[in-house]
């Protein structure tokens, strides 16, 4: 992940690494949170910040592993926001989105929506892996 190679302005505008939140209950059961954890390494080959707390559930979501791609969108609709006392570090910043792996995009594209709605420009992603979606071919 790290060795990813970004489009020039990419490099030279992320402000910071953002990790996906995860729900209370599973940061609880695993003692930590992967995105985190992926976020933190990142930072430090990157030499930019994580900011673990500009993004905050609002709400927990049941576990997107068996849900449809339609599941998926409504499980994780409304579930992320903005910190408000995030907003003038957040305003105008391009933000690396972090999460450990994709499948849709459901829960990346709403904790973007969130951070967009509390004052990021741009926002980039990047996960460690991603899962086959129902189309892929074999």
């Amino acid at each position: 992940m790290a060795r990813l190679d970004w489009p020039l302005d990419v490099r030279e505008e992320r402000a910071a690494l953002v990790p996906v939140p995860l729900a209370a209950a599973r940061q609880r059961e695993r003692g930590y949170n992967q995105s985190e954890c992926l976020a933190s390494a990142l930072a430090a080959w990157w030499r930019v910040p994580v900011w673990g707390n500009v993004l905050v559930r609002s709400r927990d979501t049941t576990t997107q592993t068996r849900l449809t791609p339609d599941e998926r969108l409504r499980n994780v609709r409304g579930a992320f926001r903005a910190a408000p006392e995030s907003r003038d570090l957040l305003r105008g910043a391009h933000i690396v989105l972090v999460d450990d792996v994709v499948t849709t995009a459901a829960t990346l594209n709403e904790c973007a929506s969130a951070l967009h709605h509390g004052g990021a420009r741009i926002l980039s992603y990047v996960t460690f892996g991603r899962a086959p979606a129902l189309g892929d071919r074999r």
